[in-house]
């Protein structure tokens, strides 16, 4: 992932954290009102701290095992993770572009393509001017490789 995927997972997880103390307080406050068995606020936030630790948990996973990509070292020859790709649909002549990135940075609205998506895996390793064919849910698809930038 980039350097600023991590960080935005940091931030993340700092925000994530910053919750805890919230949620203890509305547990708390649950329990000061009596009877457990059948307090519904009580379960309504004891639920939501198992969620919260849950999300606290993967996110701390995935950044614990996350790889930085240093960006001097992208190829342009071939493709691979961080590569700005330009593409043509062979079908109907649209012109695309997307940077490949790993599946928490994906953003389709920001040009950000998962390498995990079945276009994402089908692009890797090939060079411009490649035709590439890509089995997506609608069918097949051919793009012609146009350009390889970072």
């Amino acid at each position: 992932m980039t350097q600023e995927g991590l960080d935005k997972l940091r931030e993340d997880l700092a925000a994530l954290i910053a919750e805890r103390p919230v949620i203890s307080k509305a547990i708390a406050e649950a329990r000061d009102k009596g009877d457990l068995s059948e307090n519904a606020e009580y379960d309504a936030a004891r639920e939501a701290q198992g969620l919260l630790e849950l999300k606290i948990n993967k996110l701390q996973d995935v950044i614990a095992n996350a790889k930085v990509v240093d960006e001097s070292k992208i190829n342009t020859e071939q493709i691979q993770m961080l590569n700005k790709v330009k593409m043509k649909n062979l079908a109907n002549g649209a012109v695309m572009e997307y940077t490949l990135v790993g599946e928490s940075e994906a953003n389709f609205k920001e040009g950000k393509l998962a390498a995990t998506t079945p276009i994402g895996r089908a692009l890797m390793g090939h060079r411009k001017g490649d035709v590439v064919e890509v089995q997506v849910p609608s069918g097949l698809v051919k793009f012609e490789i146009l350009n390889i930038s970072i």
